[in-house]
């Protein structure tokens, strides 16, 4: 009996574009919402997704490229004459498309265009447009929000409502400067008698790549829409905009999985990789030296003294552990070969419940302790079995500022609670 080999997932790219220009809210990729730049947000929300194959942020600025990078893309310098505010969105998807597949030699089946204006995009709603279009049939899709308002649109009345009607008279049978869009002014039927208006998100797009080079556009062929959380939806186009979405990300922040301080007693760090970028520096005399980030130290001094009991738990037995761990007047255990039962036995010796602890690791090893605590954090970069298990992860790598961003969701991104 033979068995046919399993079909291979279609190729899919995943496009955000983000220049440095921005006339409505200055340096707007780069603002922090939940302590996290809009663009890392947008990139998170990519490499979780489990049906996206790679991920490319296309942009002018350096700025943005250092932070895309550090949040696990990959990035295609935008040419100055697809950069400005007239350039359209297709436009760098396609520039992208073609750096990436100039650099990779890998074709996309499928393209993705996620917006870095939509924070609260998750990861499940950009596996669900890939899977509209590669499972369902379509040629697009698109994400969209239940909209039940009424629409009213301001006009001379020659212009008449969208739909071409004449449009409506008032009392006295003479024609009013407004209209109704989806609705008939005369009459106020119930939500539940009217049909399911449905609200562009403008945060993920999906589209056969053969079919975007084509058409030149997102809406070719057959669209399918994908339904989204209402209260999710959120477009930062203005300061206010931005200020609602950091008013709003402790709590939706939360939801997608994202620990704050009410979910945590304690924070269990990982060394090597997690703490450092895994790489080792050893001088003719066998001595080694690690890298480790200013801003790591900057946070766990800030959960200290929120009262946040901190541990480092590390296999290794390298003096540079111990003088770490020295430095940041944190308590060490190394040299552990069993890092699950030496977790187990401090949160009993401690009082602590294990499912209130917070575990940032990177590889294998730290599997045990991410199946003995409530909050298993992988950090951006780490091994691919390590992320799926995580409940939550990073959009900063290990030595560059990861322990910095778990701090920031617990304290918020001024460290002070």
């Amino acid at each position: 009996m033979t068995t046919e080999p399993a079909e291979a997932a279609p190729r899919v790219l995943a496009v955000i574009p983000a220049r440095g220009g921005s006339k409505g809210v200055p340096g707007k990729n780069l603002a922090a919402v939940g302590g996290v730049p809009l663009v890392a947000r947008a990139v998170l929300a990519c490499t979780g997704a489990r049906r996206v194959s790679d991920v490319v942020v296309s942009t002018d600025d350096p700025s943005i490229a250092e932070v895309a990078r550090s949040a696990g893309a990959q990035v295609v310098l935008r040419p100055v004459a697809i950069a400005g505010d007239t350039a359209s969105s297709e436009a760098a998807v396609l520039h992208a498309m073609d750096s990436h597949e100039a650099t990779t030699g890998a074709a996309a089946e499928v393209v993705l265009l996620v917006q870095c204006t939509s924070p609260f995009i998750t990861s499940d709603e950009i596996d669900g447009v890939v899977a509209a279009v590669t499972e369902g049939g379509a040629d697009t899709a698109h994400t969209v929000a239940p909209f039940h308002g009424f629409v009213w649109r301001d006009g001379d009345p020659v212009d008449g409502p969208a739909d071409g009607s004449a449009g409506d008279a008032d009392a006295e049978g003479t024609s009013g400067g407004s209209f109704g869009v989806n609705h008939d002014k005369a009459t106020r039927p119930r939500r539940q008698d009217r049909p399911q208006d449905l609200l562009e998100t403008g945060a993920a797009y999906g589209m056969r790549a053969a079919g975007f080079r084509a058409a030149k556009h997102r809406f070719f062929g057959r669209t399918a829409l994908v339904r989204t959380d209402p209260a999710r939806v959120l477009e930062i186009d203005e300061p206010a905009d931005l200020e609602r979405a950091r008013a709003l990300a402790p709590l939706l922040d939360a939801r997608a999985g994202i620990p704050t301080r009410a979910d945590v007693d304690a924070v269990v760090l990982d060394f090597d990789g997690t703490q450092t970028d895994d790489r080792v520096l050893i001088d003719s005399d066998g001595h080694e030296a690690v890298t480790v980030h200013r801003g790591d130290g900057l946070g766990i001094a800030a959960l200290r003294r929120a009262g946040l009991p901190v541990l480092i738990l590390s296999t290794e037995t390298n003096p540079v552990v111990a003088a770490r761990a020295r430095k940041l007047q944190v308590p060490v255990l190394h040299g552990i070969d069993r890092k699950d039962l030496a977790l187990k036995q401090w949160c009993e010796e401690n009082g602590i419940a294990p499912e209130r602890v917070l575990y940032a690791g990177n590889d294998v090893n730290d599997l045990g302790c991410f199946a003995l605590v409530g909050w298993p954090v992988a950090v951006a970069g780490a091994h691919d079995v390590v992320r799926a298990a995580a409940r939550a992860v990073t959009t900063a790598h290990g030595g560059h500022g990861a322990i910095r961003e778990i701090a920031a969701w617990l304290l918020g991104p001024t460290l002070a609670r």
